[in-house]
């Protein structure tokens, strides 16, 4: 049975019916901002003015490779900037989805939390924020998420993680969201499985994301098998992987089935929030950081790997709409 039919998904400029999300890259960022972004007074870089219209520019390009949809999982801690993504919806017609949630410990807003835990259970505190924020919308914008975020860092999951992830599951839970996840280096997305699944967050609904930060076809065949998706999603960081090995990996995963749970994505920054980075580093970055390479360099590799012209929209359209549907996946076994 197919449960799209019928099904909506929220963008930031409302719900739109699951049939109009067409050609979806599942992980980009408009802007980011790592906390403690606002202390570097002497670089801010960009203006809203320059935001805009540089998220404006990179949309279209997108829609020129015939796109109509992303994810921006952006988390709450991170940077998240929901009247941009209105901003460039209104500009472009494109589908922005966002997202509720909490980053990593390293890296997002564990200290503000971490402060509130020494009062009072912000297990329950985060849940009824991530709940809020799904059904009545972001502060004052009413811009309502679609899907909740999570992370861990590399190799394990901290005490605090641990509690963002059972506020995850049980805002899921709750609401019916899906979840997409952050993890460093493709490690502990098998125990990010496991942790939302005994929360009861139905397997199908999950994105194990950088999946493709790992080689590994046991481990990504291990979290397929247990009817999650896999976010291949930073094509083109080649400082941490190779895009040759990655699409190696994503043909050896296709070949053994698993190819109906594989989102694809890069993982791109098009504007940040400070300076995280020295400064000559920073317009590299925007070159570096780019939503088309899948079209122009991975579709091709793809390709000479022995991949279909329906393998690749599958990747592309049938997956993120499956995903969001709540499709059913069919039952894969991992290779022995």
């Amino acid at each position: 049975m197919n449960l799209s039919q019928n099904l909506e998904v929220q963008t930031v400029l409302g719900p739109i019916p699951i049939e109009k999300l067409g050609r979806t890259l599942m992980h980009e960022h408009l802007a980011v901002g790592y906390s403690g972004w606002e202390s570097h007074t002497n670089r801010l870089r960009n203006s809203r003015t320059d935001m805009r219209s540089i998220c404006v520019d990179r949309i279209g390009e997108l829609q020129d490779l015939g796109y109509q949809t992303l994810l921006d999982p952006c988390p709450a801690d991170l940077g998240r900037d929901v009247e941009l993504m209105v901003e460039v919806a209104e500009a472009t017609g494109f589908n922005i989805i966002c997202a509720t949630g909490l980053y990593r410990e390293e890296g997002g807003g564990a200290f503000y939390w971490t402060h509130k835990a020494q009062y009072e259970d912000i297990e329950g505190v985060m849940e009824e924020m991530f709940v809020s924020e799904l059904t009545e919308g972001i502060g004052t914008t009413g811009v309502r998420p679609g899907i909740i975020k999570c992370g861990t860092g590399h190799g394990s999951m901290s005490e605090y993680e641990g509690k963002v992830f059972a506020a995850v599951a049980r805002a899921s839970v709750v609401t019916g969201a899906p979840v997409t996840t952050h993890t460093d280096d493709g490690t502990v997305g098998d125990l990010q499985q496991q942790v939302l699944t005994r929360g009861n967050v139905p397997s199908n609904r999950i994105i194990i994301g950088h999946s493709c930060g790992t080689t590994d076809t046991d481990y990504h065949m291990t979290i397929a098998s247990g009817g999650s998706y896999l976010g291949f999603d930073r094509f083109g960081i080649a400082a941490l992987m190779s895009d040759e090995d990655r699409a190696d990996s994503l043909m050896r995963l296709i070949t053994q089935g698993a190819g109906d749970r594989i989102v694809v994505s890069h993982d791109s920054v098009w504007c940040w929030k400070g300076e995280p980075f020295p400064t000559y580093a920073m317009d590299r970055l925007s070159e570096v950081m780019e939503p088309t390479r899948f079209d122009r360099e991975i579709i091709p590799m793809l390709k000479d790997r022995g991949a279909t012209e329906e393998q690749i929209e599958m990747l592309v359209v049938d997956n993120p709409r499956r995903f969001f549907s709540g499709e059913s996946l069919k039952s894969l076994n991992p290779t022995s």
